[in-house]
């Protein structure tokens, strides 16, 4: 959409056209908007808890059921390596950047269709939309984030300079939702069957990524590079070493990085160009 602006003495006119082509990504609008995303966040977060009688519990039980079965059946009876790290360690600080990427894929995948009564209501970037619901998922990650710093403790493990590095990598894992829900989310304006494809999506997903494993056992080379593909190898490698240790960032962070930037870019600029159609098709 183009927007204008025709200001006589007495009256602001905003006056929204439908492009044609490519349109510009005008990021600009997002911090214009900014009341609307917190607005919007917020609410989500609400929702997320609202009559339930466990609350943000839910934020701490998820990943600590998840690596207490991962505990028993990757650490114990395959006796998967986890880089000289406890087991429960190790799968937990992978399933923190995990959760967070696929809390938010679920959530901003079908954000639009969710919020179709706005939408066909009254002219906003849509763009608010799956970034409010892709930014909701960090309550949960920094309240499971304690609970790890504890479970190190007990482990008796102490953090180094590299937790500095963290921010990056929770801002790579966000980045990456935020590009694949770009994506997904106009899709499934158009086509209502992506919803039912999300969840499989998030589990096949899982088991692609170094969530109960180290990506060390990918070996170098070609496969590596191929295995770097899956832009969340890289942030779930580059998360744990930089919280417990183990292999550090190479090539396999390299090939990540890009393709999240890659996602990213081609994910918004499609997004921009069929959201002149989203307040029609919803």
């Amino acid at each position: 959409m183009a927007f204008e602006e025709i200001q006589s003495k007495d009256l602001l006119l905003s006056v929204y056209e439908p492009t044609n082509g490519w349109p510009s990504l005008r990021l600009g609008e997002l911090w214009h908007y900014r009341e609307l995303l917190y607005f919007l966040t917020w609410r989500d977060i609400k929702i997320r808890y609202k009559q339930t009688a466990l609350g943000v519990a839910w934020a701490v039980l998820q990943p600590l059921i998840t690596m207490v079965i991962f505990s028993v059946i990757f650490g114990r009876l395959a006796n998967l390596p986890s880089d000289g790290i406890p087991y429960p360690v190790f799968s937990y600080a992978a399933l923190l950047p995990w959760g967070l990427f696929s809390g938010a894929l679920q959530r901003a995948g079908t954000s639009l269709v969710a919020n179709s009564n706005l939408i066909t209501k009254v002219y906003f970037p849509r763009l608010t939309i799956p970034v409010s619901a892709v930014a909701a998922g960090l309550v949960d990650f920094v309240i499971s984030f304690v609970v790890l710093l504890g479970l190190m403790l007990c482990y008796k493990i102490m953090p180094t300079w590299m937790i500095l590095a963290i921010p990056l990598f929770v801002l790579l894992a966000i980045l990456t939702a935020l590009a694949v829900s770009l994506w997904l989310s106009a899709l499934n304006v158009q086509y209502r069957d992506v919803q039912h494809m999300i969840p499989f999506l998030i589990q096949a997903w899982m088991y692609a990524s170094p969530v109960a494993y180290s990506a060390g056992l990918v070996p170098t080379g070609p496969w590596r590079i191929i295995y770097g593909l899956n832009p969340l190898a890289g942030v779930i490698q580059g998360f744990r070493w930089a919280l417990v240790g183990g292999n550090p960032p190479d090539e396999l962070m390299a090939v990540s990085v890009a393709m999240v930037l890659l996602l990213l870019m081609s994910g918004m600029y499609y997004f921009r160009r069929m959201e002149k159609t989203f307040a029609d098709v919803v």
